[in-house]
């Protein structure tokens, strides 16, 4: 069944209902009584024959008429059986309230486990468990209990109860804005985060998704769902725990540097997801966005009565990316003419108390500044509804005045404002009536700056929306006959890598260069092998028993004579027997010794919310200490590439310093791409270590290369 059936149920039997006024079942019935819920309640009790007027049943299956939702709140151990029997009513979803499943370990996972194949035979959809609840505000279906829940245009989907409390209370006293549906989501047991984002996409009554995550079940058909909803409706997500590693233990450098923080917070706005990093700026955001036009162009006006919030509003504005452009030489013309001439007008304008007398001059201003056809929005910061309480209380009947004409613009010019009021605290009529016209008023200037600052980022999102940014494989994968067979000889001798020369050799057969290499087994090989070229050569251990050749010994570089190349081939088998006597050598790697260059790393993981994900940054041995690296979920196209080579903090490194050449961005960017192809290639990776990677002015080399295989191949198919 679909998600009408749940989110939009005609009718809702309570399992678990009772008489007690503190327990859920009785507040839940209550709750649907009270606020007039459109369709049927049955309260499911075998101990009762009535509750609070209605009668009462001993189990869901009992009850004559169809039953689409059940809530459910008994004990975890009651719930098999319930849903065994609300299978013969034919169900079509269950809100689960109690805890004691997954979230509690081992034992509880499986009785988790055991309630989903339960409901999946039944074709029942589950919220929860471990849940507060769902409402459908336009059916006043209240699953949660909370009073006087504003209702508005916001679908509020939260993975904390505390949280969906704070925000709808913050609605409740703040806003003019509500809800349309809450879901607590929950375990995520069954529904899951892109399911929501489904049903809401398509939902008249919504125009914009708030969301507070903690983890997903399954990121990867979240970001693909994401990338589909956000060119329709915006998202607003807040992702707590930064301050977590999230990393998995890995053999790579990769491995090693890659945080769920890192990946979480790059694929979300990949997605087009407004991700948010403050608590108390989340349901603004999202307020603005379900409320007001987004802005296309990337450019806002600042109109203020002092200069010091005008400079603290220009900084934050700055600070998040947003373009505050000198306004054209018309447009300061008719600033001048209605503003004193102490005024400032190229942007921010300054009214240098051109409004103390008359408020109109904000309407006045704000008409010129949005019929600027370079100006995409306006961020109005101040006094504004105070000039009545500050200076006479005749001016409230100006303000207003000037409160309906930038109500009014708004709607006609198609353009936002968002207001910055010192005395939003005070409650004037005039803030109330720009409130009314939509236009979100907030007495916290960095809140405003936030705001003004999400509807830029989505407007840019959508101007610059690219077809090729999707989170999914190619279906037309471009394996080669040679680079399977590679992995299926790593297989075969139980390897869980693969060697140097053959990860080298994959990646050469994607088109990325490789520098020539021989695999010897003696010192005459050895010096047979570096007389064929030019200058130096270094040698290198292969062993799938030594992962980090440099700390086992088996490195030896610049050997330049033929005596030196048999010293160092001695050298390196007696070092990685004295680091592991058991090790399994499969011969010594000879290749050229490379130029002087700038040292990167790029990496490949699977993320265990994402999937595959790439890393770029500085490589080297500093690679770990300087942690200058950003990351993709994979596939990534030539824009995403490009991007993550220009948002690293050394990037200065890569356009040449002090006095250095730049180096080959283009061929970083190709080697990027084609590692992105790579993975989505074969099902057998884990991980992909190229560090470092010298870059060149013309060119780079791999200097060493690492790709750990999958242990577990049922997880591959991406």
């Amino acid at each position: 069944m679909g998600l009408e059936h749940v989110l939009d149920a005609a009718s809702v039997a309570v399992v678990g209902a009772s008489k007690k006024e503190t327990k859920r079942g009785y507040q839940a019935i209550k709750t649907l009584i009270e606020e007039k819920f459109e369709g049927q309640v049955y309260p499911v009790n075998p101990k009762e024959e009535s509750i609070l007027g209605l009668r009462c049943y001993a189990k869901v299956s009992d009850i004559e008429d169809p039953v689409e939702m059940v809530l459910i709140t008994t004990p975890a151990t009651t719930i098999p059986e319930i849903l065994e029997d609300c299978g013969k009513k034919g169900v079509a979803g269950a809100v689960i309230i109690a805890g004691g499943f997954g979230e509690l370990g081992k034992e509880g996972k499986k009785l988790e486990d055991r309630i989903v194949d339960i409901a999946r035979k039944n074709s029942i959809r589950i919220i929860g468990p471990n849940t507060s609840g769902m409402m459908n505000l336009k059916r006043n279906l209240n699953l949660v209990g909370l009073k006087d829940v504003p209702k508005g245009r916001i679908a509020l989907i939260c993975q904390s109860g505390n949280m969906a409390l704070a925000l709808i209370t913050e609605a409740s006293i703040k806003s003019q804005q509500g809800f349309s549906y809450y879901v607590g989501i929950g375990n995520e047991a069954d529904l899951k985060f892109h399911e929501y984002l489904e049903f809401f996409q398509e939902d008249p009554g919504t125009t914009a998704i708030l969301m507070y995550v903690e983890g997903m079940r399954d990121g990867r058909r979240f970001l693909q769902q994401a990338y589909q909803t956000t060119r329709k409706k915006p998202i607003v997500m807040l992702k707590s725990g930064r301050s977590a590693t999230g990393k998995l233990s890995a053999g790579s450098h990769t491995g090693a540097l890659a945080g769920i923080s890192e990946v979480a917070t790059t694929a979300f706005k990949r997605a087009g997801i407004i991700v948010i990093e403050n608590s108390d700026e989340l349901f603004p955001a999202a307020e603005t966005l379900a409320s007001l036009p987004h802005i296309g162009n990337n450019r806002i006006a600042i109109l203020a009565d002092g200069g010091g919030h005008a400079t603290i509003a220009a900084d934050n504005l700055t600070d998040l990316g947003v373009n505050i452009p000198p306004l054209d030489e018309k447009t300061q013309k008719r600033l001048h003419r209605i503003l004193p001439p102490g005024a400032s007008v190229r942007n921010p304008v300054d009214i240098a108390g051109g409004a103390d007398e008359n408020p109109a001059v904000f309407a006045d201003c704000a008409e010129i500044l949005l019929h600027d056809a370079h100006i995409g929005g306006l961020l109005i910061v101040g006094l504004f509804g105070g000039y009545n309480i500050r200076f006479a209380e005749s001016l409230a009947f100006v303000e207003e005045d000037a409160a309906h004409r930038m109500g009014k613009l708004v709607r006609n010019a198609h353009k936002p404002i968002i207001m910055h009021s010192l005395y939003n605290y005070a409650k004037p009529h005039s803030l109330d009536l720009l409130r009314y016209y939509d236009i979100p008023v907030y007495d916290s200037l960095e809140v405003a700056c936030r705001c003004i600052a999400s509807l830029s980022q989505y407007g840019h999102y959508l101007h610059s929306y690219h077809a090729k940014e999707k989170f999914t494989f190619s279906k037309g994968r471009k394996s080669r006959r040679r680079g399977r067979e590679i992995f299926r000889k790593a297989r075969e001798e139980n390897r869980d890598a693969l060697f140097e020369h053959e990860a080298k050799q994959l990646i050469s057969l994607h088109g990325a260069p490789v520098s020539e290499n021989y695999l010897v087994h003696s010192q005459k090989e050895a010096a047979a092998a570096a007389a064929r070229f030019d200058g130096a050569v270094a040698l290198k251990i292969v062993s799938h028993d030594i992962l980090h050749k440099t700390d086992a010994g088996g490195v030896k570089l610049n050997l330049k004579t033929s005596d030196q190349v048999r010293k160092g081939y001695s050298e390196i088998m007696k070092n990685a027997l004295a680091y592991d006597p058991d090790a399994n050598i499969r011969g010594v790697l000879v290749e050229a010794m490379m130029g002087q260059g700038l040292e990167v790393i790029i990496g490949t993981k699977i993320d265990d919310q994402f999937g595959p994900v790439i890393m770029f940054g500085i490589g080297g041995i500093m690679v770990e200490l300087l942690n200058d690296v950003v990351f993709r979920v994979l596939p990534i196209s030539e824009r995403s590439a490009r991007r993550m080579i220009e948002e690293i903090r050394s990037v200065e490194l890569l356009n040449g310093f002090r006095g250095k050449p730049p180096v080959d961005k283009r061929a970083i960017k190709e080697l990027l791409l084609a590692v992105s192809e790579i993975v989505g290639s074969y099902d057998d990776i884990q991980e992909i270590d190229l560090n470092p990677v010298i870059v060149y002015e013309q060119g780079l080399s791999i200097a060493d290369a690492r790709i750990i295989l999958k242990k577990d191949m049922k997880i591959s198919n991406w």
